[in-house]
């Protein structure tokens, strides 16, 4: 159901701790939503480079020691404020359509309630609605067609109430291929319409 993780690869929070009379700032490295992580290469202001690849682990930015790994009691103490400020990440949904047509499939209107209860969720959500097809037809044809499968997951939204920050109606057509395949060919999962709620 979700395709993208958050924008970035990875989680980062940075905070400045005031230890005495000198600051200290120090990186952690966060798991993502999906519990994958990234890494990060600190350098520190003496010049040495650290790599942080471990979920939890942190480093100084003032001197770059080893990393190390930090509680869930020091994260809390520490960033608690700024990790509630963050806003959830993405979610996407995708929703499938019939053959050369702008018709829903039945489990794809099942899904409609999740995506519904998503923007619902958000104080104020901003939704992207990208139409796609398969290689069935002419470029301009799918291009059309994967924007009328847009505009009407958007009137189905618009009818449940839903009123969003920002609702942006795109057509990728036949490009971005769910599953690639030869010019041609009736492939149901590329025919789809994908949202992501932010």
């Amino acid at each position: 159901m979700r395709r993208h993780a958050r924008a970035a690869s990875i989680a980062l929070l940075l905070a400045t701790l005031l230890s005495g009379c000198a600051p200290r700032s120090y990186l952690v490295l966060l798991e993502n939503t999906d519990g994958s992580t990234g890494k990060v290469i600190v350098e520190g202001s003496d010049g040495r480079r650290q790599v942080v690849e471990r979920a939890g682990d942190g480093v100084s930015l003032a001197a770059s020691p080893a990393p190390v790994a930090t509680t869930q009691e020091t994260l809390s103490s520490d960033f608690g404020p700024a990790m509630a400020a963050l806003p959830p990440p993405p979610t996407s949904f995708l929703l499938y359509f019939e053959t050369a047509a702008a018709r829903l499939t039945p489990e794809s209107r099942n899904q409609l309630p999740r995506v519904l209860a998503q923007v619902r969720s958000r104080p104020a959500p901003d939704i992207s609605i990208i139409g796609h097809t398969d290689t069935v037809g002419s470029n301009a044809d799918n291009e059309a067609l994967g924007l009328v499968r847009a505009r009407t997951v958007l009137k189905l939204l618009e009818a449940a109430g839903v009123t969003a920050r920002e609702i942006t109606v795109t057509s990728h057509g036949e490009r971005n291929l769910l599953v690639p395949t030869a010019d041609n060919t009736d492939e149901a999962r590329n025919r789809r319409v994908e949202v992501t709620v932010r």
